[in-house]
């Protein structure tokens, strides 16, 4: 029962927080809370891992990008607690949601990780690997965390390109069946922008149309 409670102050607490940043947090902003959470839960579901942990983990995956643009998951580990502790969640699910939280990041996850991990992980990429969200996203991305194409491009090839190689891009056989031929594509976008990017004339292209004031 504590836990539902607690669960409960949790979700009021990160949306009102989320809701306050919304006008910084333009790419890991409540709406990608919701969406993780979400497809988290239903991955979860499909590999039994505990749903509690799952929920609440994806609650606070971003908190680092409300303390500083372009940051890691570890620098909000204080922030995170501090919250969590607040909703009244216990030391040992405290340390427990850090685990995952820190185990499913893109740059540094490995093969094995806990089921948690793996439902939160799996969500988290589907996101940026969703048709609308080079299109759509990519630009928030960039203006949130203070970057430019090339450097968020680069970004992505040198994480994502290791996971798919490695065949950890998903984790579970319900996000791979339903969406991995999206995030292949995605990635391909993404390789063959970073490629674009080392041409001269494209360069060059980009750089009078930030002079000219059109990007």
């Amino acid at each position: 029962m504590n836990s539902k409670i607690n669960l409960s102050k949790l979700n009021k607490a990160i949306e009102k927080l989320f809701l306050k940043h919304r006008k910084k947090l333009l790419f890991h902003g409540w709406h990608h809370i919701v969406f993780v959470k979400k497809k988290a839960l239903e991955f979860g579901k499909s590999i039994k891992a505990n749903a509690f942990l799952v929920e609440s983990s994806t609650l606070v995956h971003d908190l680092n990008y409300i303390l500083r643009p372009n940051s890691e998951p570890k620098q909000a580990r204080k922030y995170r607690e501090e919250i969590l502790t607040k909703a009244g969640y216990p030391k040992e699910e405290i340390k427990r949601i850090e685990s995952i939280v820190m185990e499913s990041h893109t740059r540094t996850r490995k093969k094995k990780i806990s089921n948690e991990g793996k439902a939160l992980s799996d969500a988290d990429m589907l996101f940026k690997a969703l048709p609308i969200t080079p299109v759509v996203f990519a630009n928030n991305y960039i203006t949130q965390n203070k970057v430019d194409l090339r450097e968020l491009a680069e970004k992505i090839t040198s994480e994502q390109n290791r996971l798919m190689k490695e065949n950890i891009y998903f984790y579970t056989n319900l996000a791979r069946k339903k969406y991995l031929g999206w995030a292949k594509d995605n990635l391909r976008l993404w390789n063959n922008i970073t490629t674009a990017l080392k041409d001269r004339d494209i360069s060059k292209t980009l750089l009078m149309a930030k002079k000219l004031k059109v990007l």
